[in-house]
C-alpha cells in the first residue's frame, strides 16, 4: 500500500503487515507468543517507504510489535532504536494499558530491552461495517459531556464488574437518566489508549482523563475491556434510546511528550514527519504537552481520516470533538479553515455527515479560532461561557453580551446558522457547583503548589469560600445554579451540559482534575442535590417544548422583541445602562417568552395588557403562550 501503512490484513493462511517508516535502515515485526517469548521476522521496503511482511500461519489475536533501526540523532529528528519496542500506528487493539516506566525514556544503548514493559499490538479481524445512517443527534440538541469511568464508578444500580467502563453507559438505569435530560448525544473524553505523563507517579497520581494518547485506533483496555464489540454494542444501545455518541479524540499531540519524554510509536518510526518542528529542529510545542502532531503532512492525514472512519464503521459513533482544534487547520504560515485535512473532513464519504466539534483553541501562534471553522463545524463557545458567568456574578454592563449569547451568538457566528456549542462548564475547570461556591481553585491535590489549572474563573462563593452549612448560604448556591442552568437550556442553539452539573455535583474547588482518579474526579450519584436535578429535568421538558430554542437558524428582527420589565421594547439607553439586570426575550411568532431577573429583588413583568408574572430573585422564567 503505497503513502502510509494500514491495519494489519488477515488472509486465509497469513497476515500482511505495513508500517510506514521512510527513513529507517530496517524494521522487524516482533511476534509473541503466549509466554511472551518474541519471534522477529524482518520486513522489506518498498518505494514509498512502507515496510511489509507476509506472516505465515498468523491470524486473529496474534500479538505484535516492531522494531525500527537506524540512524539516532534526536537534535534532527531521528530515534531509531531497535532496543524499543513500538505499538504499530494502525494496531487495531492493545492487549493490556500503558504504564509510564523511565526505561521507556532511555537514549539509544542505556535502557535495554523494553518489550516487557511495552502493551503488545493485537490482530483482529474488522467487524462488518455498521450501515450507514443518519448521526442521531438534533440539532440545537443537548451534548452531554462525561467522563466513561467517573460517570459510573460510584453509580449504585450499575453492577460492580461493569462500573468504570464504556458497557455501564447501557445499563438501562444511565439511559434512563439521560432521557430525563433530554439528551441528544453524549460527548465521552478520551477512550483511545494513552500513557501518564511522567511527573505523575512520583506524585502517587495518574493520567485520569486521558488527554494523552499513544494510539488513535486502540481503546484503552481499562474503559473498553471487551475491546471494539463493547463499544460498539454501548452505541447501539444509546442509539436505540434515541441518544447519539460523540467521540473526543486528541490529534494535536501524542504521549511521547518532548524530548525527555517515552518512544512508544510514532516517535520511533518517523518523528521528523509525525511532529512538527522548528527550523532549528527543536519540537514545536502549541498544545503544552511537549510535541505538535503534524497534522497536514499528508501521511499524518491519512492516518487521521481512516482512525476517524473506523470509529464510523466500527462502531457506529455519531461524531467528533476534537481537542485543541486548531492543530487540524495548521499550516506553514497559521490556522487555514481550508487546509487539506479540514476539507478532507467534509468531503470523505463516511465523515461527510458526521457530528463535527471544535474547541476552537490552542496556545499556538493565531490559536483562538472561535467562529472560523466554517460550515458543518460546531464550536465550543467561551465567550458564551464567560459573559454568563460574569452576568450572573454581578458585573456591571454585562447584560447587553449576556443577552447576545442566549440569542445564538450572531456576532461570532454571522451566517444564517448560529454553530455555538453553548456551554458553562466542562471537564477543565469548575463544575457548575463550585462556580457559586470558589473564588478560587484549589488544586493542591494534584501536586503543582496550586500553579495549575486556570487562575480566573469567574467565580464567585456567595460569602464563604468552600464547603458551608450555613442554611442561607446553601441557599444562595443553590439558587444561582438553578440560575445558571434555566439560561444554559434557554439558551438559543447546541448546549453541553457536563456530567453531573445537573445535580450539584463539586470537585471540592479543584479546577483541574486531571490526574484525580478518586473521590474528586468521580460522580457521587448518592449525594446529588435533588432539587437541583428535579430542576433540570423540569427545564429539560420545557426546552423539549420550545422550538425556538432549539432553532439554529440566526434570530432577525422580526423574529424577537426585547423587552423591559413595563413590556416595552428595549431602547439603547437602557442596554447601556450599566447596573441593569433584567430583561425580556419575546418569540414573536410562536408567542413564548423568557423573562431574566438578575437582580437581588422578585421583579414583575407585564406581557401584555392585563398579564403579568412575579420572577424571582436571580432567576429566569420561560412561558408559553397558553401560561397565565
Amino acid at each position: 500500500m503505497s503513502g502510509g501503512g494500514c491495519a494489519p490484513v488477515i488472509g486465509a493462511t497469513a497476515t500482511r503487515f505495513s508500517i510506514w517508516a521512510p527513513e529507517a535502515e530496517q524494521l522487524w515485526l516482533c511476534l509473541f507468543d503466549d509466554a511472551d517469548r518474541e519471534r522477529r521476522l524482518p520486513m522489506l521496503r518498498d518505494g514509498d517507504g512502507v515496510w511489509h511482511v507476509e506472516a505465515a500461519g498468523v491470524g486473529a489475536g496474534a500479538r505484535y510489535g516492531v522494531r525500527a533501526d537506524g540512524v539516532y540523532d534526536p537534535a534532527a529528528g531521528l530515534w531509531f532504536d531497535p532496543d524499543k519496542l513500538l505499538l504499530d500506528p494502525y494496531a487495531p487493539a492493545i492487549d493490556r494499558a500503558f504504564v509510564y516506566d523511565p526505561v521507556l525514556t532511555a537514549r539509544r544503548g542505556e535502557g535495554g530491552d523494553t518489550a516487557p514493559l511495552m502493551p503488545k499490538g493485537v490482530v483482529a479481524a474488522p467487524m462488518a461495517p455498521v450501515p450507514a445512517k443518519p448521526p442521531h443527534f438534533v440539532p440545537g440538541g443537548l451534548i452531554y459531556e462525561l467522563h466513561v469511568r467517573g460517570f459510573t464508578m460510584l453509580h449504585p444500580d450499575v453492577p460492580d464488574a461493569q462500573r468504570g467502563t464504556i458497557a455501564a453507559l447501557a445499563h438501562p438505569a444511565v439511559i434512563a437518566h439521560l432521557q430525563r435530560l433530554h439528551v441528544s448525544a453524549v460527548e465521552l473524553m478520551p477512550i483511545n489508549a494513552w500513557i501518564d505523563e511522567r511527573h505523575l507517579g512520583p506524585l502517587g497520581l495518574t493520567n485520569y482523563w486521558g488527554y494523552n494518547p499513544v494510539s488513535w485506533f486502540a481503546l484503552d483496555p481499562r474503559l473498553a475491556p471487551g475491546g471494539m464489540a463493547e463499544l460498539r454494542a454501548t452505541v447501539a444501545a444509546l442509539q436505540d434510546a434515541g441518544i447519539g455518541v460523540i467521540l473526543d479524540m486528541v490529534y494535536n499531540h501524542n504521549g511521547e511528550s518532548d524530548i525527555y519524554g517515552p518512544t512508544l510509536s510514532v516517535r520511533g518510526l518517523n518523528a521528523r514527519d509525525y511532529f512538527r518542528h522548528a527550523d532549528d529542529g527543536q519540537l514545536i510545542n502549541d498544545t503544552g504537552t511537549g510535541n505538535s502532531i503534524a497534522c497536514n503532512q499528508p501521511v499524518v492525514r491519512r492516518l487521521i481520516l481512516e482512525s476517524l472512519r473506523h470509529f464510523v464503521t466500527q462502531a457506529g459513533v455519531d461524531g467528533f470533538r476534537f481537542d485543541l482544534g486548531p492543530a487540524l487547520g495548521r499550516m506553514a504560515d497559521g490556522f487555514d479553515p481550508h487546509a487539506p485535512l479540514l476539507e478532507e473532513m467534509r468531503a470523505d464519504p463516511v465523515l461527510a455527515d458526521r457530528v463535527m466539534i471544535a474547541e476552537p483553541w490552542d496556545i499556538g501562534p493565531g490559536g483562538y479560532q472561535l467562529g472560523r471553522f466554517g460550515e458543518g463545524w460546531l464550536e465550543w463557545n467561551d465567550r458564551y461561557r464567560d459573559d454568563i458567568r460574569r452576568f450572573w456574578r454581578g458585573d456591571a454592563g454585562t447584560l447587553g453580551g449576556f443577552a447576545t449569547r442566549l440569542a445564538g451568538s450572531s456576532d461570532i457566528f454571522g451566517d444564517d446558522e448560529t454553530r455555538s456549542v453553548n456551554f458553562l462548564a466542562a471537564h477543565d475547570g469548575f463544575t457548575l457547583a463550585d462556580l457559586t461556591a470558589y473564588e478560587q481553585r484549589h488544586n493542591h491535590a494534584n501536586g503543582e503548589q496550586n500553579r495549575d489549572g486556570h487562575g480566573e474563573n469567574l467565580s464567585w462563593n456567595n460569602g464563604v469560600e468552600g464547603v458551608s452549612d450555613d442554611p442561607a448560604i446553601v441557599a444562595a448556591r443553590r439558587r444561582d445554579v438553578m440560575a445558571l442552568l434555566s439560561t444554559l437550556f434557554c439558551s438559543r442553539g447546541a448546549i453541553m451540559l457536563s456530567a453531573g452539573d445537573e445535580f450539584g455535583r463539586s470537585q471540592r474547588g479543584n479546577n483541574n482534575a486531571y490526574a484525580q482518579d478518586n473521590a474528586i474526579g468521580w460522580i457521587d450519584w448518592a449525594g446529588r442535590d435533588r432539587a437541583i436535578e428535579r430542576h433540570a429535568f423540569a427545564l429539560a421538558a420545557l426546552r423539549a417544548r420550545c422550538a425556538d430554542l432549539m432553532d439554529i437558524a440566526l434570530l432577525r428582527d422580526e423574529d424577537v422583541v426585547w423587552l423591559d420589565e413595563r413590556g416595552e421594547a428595549m431602547s439603547v439607553a437602557q442596554w447601556e445602562q450599566p447596573r441593569r439586570r433584567c430583561v425580556a426575550l419575546h418569540f414573536v411568532r410562536s408567542g413564548w417568552t423568557l423573562c431574566v431577573n438578575g437582580s437581588g429583588e422578585a421583579q414583575d413583568f407585564r406581557l401584555g395588557d392585563d398579564r403579568y408574572v412575579s420572577v424571582a430573585s436571580r432567576s429566569l422564567m420561560l412561558l408559553d403562550p397558553l401560561s397565565g
